[in-house]
């Protein structure tokens, strides 16, 4: 499979170059030349297969022409050894728990399918060292953390901004040690992934070493969010409520509803994907008015969609040709308050006693406020309630019970590094390694 950049103007690439270089010379994004359908008898049989056996095929048709049969299954396999169960919430609409994983939250499955290709792609060209550089608004930084602990041949570098992630999400990438260094970053999450774009395009820097990128610009960590698309499907059709599925997914940097209309693309009968924001409603606003304005993302307490510029918005662009009219045919969107958000977990908690988190809460009042007679939703529960413990138990005005995976983080001792929004700081660091 060839991958094409969305600026047009850089050379095609492989599924190998297109992973090792994260972003493309032309500071375009990476696309398949091509996305795949799959047969009928995929879809007639989805809702018999399990998790492993559906991320398979997905996987294969994305990166089946890179990656050895025996290899890719086994990379699938090792990803995928914990469940995302679909739950009903209320009438018709359903929570896909995306949870639970290492980090308990959504971009384990990314994050963990991409430390293993990218692995596999170290050790078939005998490279000495990788260096990952990620930025992160709250949980990009602790899955990729994790997915990538202790790889042989990867280092990884978090940037996150100071103060603007929670206590658990901190800890999850900043007590790890071994080949995780995590950046204290004076600013913003904007702040943050324009340090990680400059070090792509600094010559001088990618001379001394070779990067690549773990947030969702990398097709290996977006691609395989396709996953628990096709499998949310399957479990729908076992309960004989498949026909006109809505789905709606909590949206920041776009990296997993870009995922999910890939899926659509391949035959995943979903009939419209409905984009959920907080505050920072870039994309609901181009929606709206077909213009596209960028603006410094505002700090809420669904963080880890604090994005004023979402990166994937280019491939959205891409894959409907520009058309705003087109875009629009599939997507809608919604963008709340953090009072919106907060009277949401509080309704639901005391109505059907299903603790949502703040990101789910958008996407569970986007879907309930978006949903038409005759179809069925599932909304993305993107992480644990208690990863924003302080925040929720403040709502409920209960106690929230906190997972023993996340306890143990909680055990480990903070070390980060300070570092300024300056460029030219990242880069005197980054030089000296």
């Amino acid at each position: 499979m060839k991958y094409y950049s969305t600026n047009k103007q850089a050379p095609l690439a492989s599924l190998q170059d297109a992973v090792l270089k994260g972003l493309a010379s032309d500071k375009g994004l990476f696309m398949p030349l091509t996305i795949k359908p799959l047969p009928k008898e995929f879809f007639d049989t989805i809702d018999r297969l399990s998790f492993r056996e559906i991320a398979y095929r997905v996987a294969d048709a994305f990166f089946g022409e890179d990656v050895p049969v025996a290899k890719l299954e086994q990379i699938v396999y090792d990803t995928l050894n914990f469940d995302v169960p679909l739950v009903e919430v209320t009438d018709n609409k359903y929570a896909l728990e995306l949870f639970h994983g290492p980090t308990l939250a959504f971009k384990d499955v990314g994050a963990r399918f991409m430390a293993r290709l990218l692995e596999f792609f170290i050790n078939k060209e005998r490279l000495e060292k990788v260096n990952v550089l990620v930025a992160t608004s709250g949980d990009t930084g602790s899955a990729v953390a994790n997915g990538f602990l202790g790889v042989k041949g990867i280092h990884v570098y978090v940037l996150y901004p100071k103060g603007k992630v929670t206590e658990i999400q901190e800890k999850q990438f900043t007590t790890l040690g071994q080949n995780i260094t995590a950046f204290e970053v004076d600013g913003n999450f904007d702040d943050c992934q324009t340090l990680v774009k400059s070090a792509f395009m600094d010559e001088e820097l990618n001379k001394h070493m070779l990067l690549t990128s773990a947030n969702s610009i990398n097709v290996a960590r977006f691609l395989p969010q396709a996953f628990y698309y096709f499998y949310a499907y399957a479990q729908l059709k076992r309960l004989g409520k498949s026909d006109n599925t809505v789905v709606c997914v909590p949206s920041g940097n776009f990296g997993n509803i870009t995922a999910g209309l890939f899926a659509k693309r391949m035959g995943l009968p979903i009939r419209r994907f409905i984009a959920a924001n907080n505050r920072n409603d870039i994309f609901y606003q181009y929606l709206l008015s077909g213009m596209y304005n960028p603006k410094p993302s505002i700090a809420t307490i669904a963080n880890a969609m604090d994005v004023g510029d979402p990166s994937n918005f280019v491939r959205i662009l891409d894959l409907y040709e520009r058309s705003h009219e087109a875009i629009c045919a599939e997507i809608s969107g919604a963008a709340y308050t953090n009072e919106q958000i907060s009277e949401t977990i509080k309704e639901i908690w005391q109505k059907a006693h299903y603790l949502l988190d703040p990101h789910g809460a958008c996407g569970y009042r986007a879907l309930k406020e978006g949903l038409k007679s005759g179809e069925t939703g599932i909304f993305l529960e993107t992480a644990h309630p208690a990863k924003f413990l302080h925040t929720v138990e403040g709502i409920i005005g209960e106690k929230v019970v906190i997972p023993a995976k996340l306890q143990a983080f909680m055990k480990g001792e903070k070390k980060s590094i300070r570092m300024s929004k300056d460029f030219a700081d990242f880069k005197s660091y980054l030089l000296k390694v």
